[in-house]
């Protein structure tokens, strides 16, 4: 019986690796094709962007610099897909978390570091969960779809933080960029490792960010009430939970999510808000690291430090080889693509099945009635 569980386990495991191990190697097949198409070696190209990803101690520190964010943006694609929803607006979840940590990061400047970065990065949470409300809201009173209003509040969310870096938290007195002043020393997240090394504090509170959404999910009721509304909502709503209420609390979390990794990238990375502050697009980039690592907290983490290598071997591979950076993008579109057109399989292969099922229950009824 044991062997038997053991073996079933590790069947399961393969299932859960099996097709994302097999869309990122059909994306680095297709990325060679481009490379390929530029004249340059894929082998060659390939091998400098592992070696500027992991190739040694600050090549890491790069990657996990890169990847605190995507694991940020991928935890709130996550676990707002746990509960049935898709949330593509994690984009604008991230620079609305950033701006809020920006304006208390500047201000208050007189505080203890021990008062003022917390309240920094909660100023970036709330900020993304309230964001992420907005989605729920339209949803539950006028049953918009997510999939529109999230897009569109991302466009949104970038003309907000254009207008306040160029109006009211602009540093006139520094500079005529529009960017605010830096953040206060007691607002900046300290660095895990003294010298040249950029890896922070952040690395830390993702790792628990990734361990609360584990236990939330799989440890809480309310964490079990979500996973079962994303699942089968006419089954929820029939044991007694409140649609309404998992909807509100997981767009809460997911903004929450990107909100923090928003606040983080500014207050221990960039120190200011720019308006090219956002020129790598966090919150799609986190689509593709849920998505590969199967909405999964070790699979996000994996993934998250991947998608990290692949930009910052990019940069390198550009550098050494010639080969554009932007080929990183072009993986992590066909990653997603790949992905899709496996759910677009299980969905059919579903439906199939259960048009056999009802023809079988016609069946027996006819006899019934015979």
């Amino acid at each position: 019986m044991t062997s038997y569980l053991v073996k079933k386990k590790s069947i399961d495991l393969l299932k859960k690796i099996y097709f994302p191990l097999i869309s990122l190697i059909a994306a680095m097949l297709v990325g060679s094709i481009v490379i390929i198409a530029t004249g340059r070696n894929p082998i060659s190209a390939y091998g400098v962007m592992i070696n500027g990803a992991f190739g040694s101690f600050a090549a890491w520190d790069q990657t996990i610099v890169k990847a605190i964010p995507f694991m940020f943006t991928g935890l709130s694609y996550a676990i707002a897909k746990r509960c049935g929803i898709i949330n593509l607006g994690a984009e604008g979840q991230f620079k609305i978390g950033a701006l809020c940590a920006a304006i208390v990061g500047v201000s208050f400047s007189n505080l203890p570091m021990m008062i003022h970065l917390p309240l920094t990065m909660l100023a970036g949470f709330l900020g993304g969960s309230m964001y992420g409300l907005i989605v729920a809201i339209l949803k539950l009173r006028f049953g918009a779809s997510e999939l529109i209003t999230t897009i569109m509040l991302n466009y949104v969310a970038t003309n907000i933080v254009s207008y306040f870096v160029t109006g009211p938290i602009k540093d006139s007195a520094s500079s005529s960029y529009p960017q605010t002043a830096a953040m206060a020393q007691t607002a900046q997240l300290p660095r895990l490792f003294d010298g040249f090394y950029r890896i922070h504090a952040g690395f830390l509170i993702v790792i628990l960010a990734i361990l609360i959404y584990y236990v939330f999910l799989w440890k809480t009721a309310k964490g079990y009430e979500l996973r079962v509304v994303g699942l089968n909502p006419s089954a929820g709503k029939y044991a007694g939970i409140s649609i309404a209420r998992a909807t509100l609390m997981s767009m809460f979390l997911a903004g929450g999510f990107a909100g923090i990794g928003g606040a983080i990238e500014i207050i221990a990375v960039q120190y200011r808000l720019m308006q090219t502050s956002f020129s790598i697009s966090y919150g799609f980039t986190g689509i593709a690291v849920a998505l590969l690592g199967n909405n999964n907290p070790i699979g996000i983490f994996i993934s998250g430090i991947l998608f990290g290598g692949l930009q910052s071997g990019s940069a390198k591979m550009q550098a050494l080889v010639k080969v554009d950076s932007s080929i990183a993008s072009v993986i992590q579109a066909l990653v997603i693509l790949f992905f899709a057109g496996r759910a677009l399989f299980q969905w059919r292969k579903k439906n199939k099945l259960s048009a056999i099922d009802y023809e079988t229950c016609e069946i027996v009824n006819d006899k019934e009635r015979v």
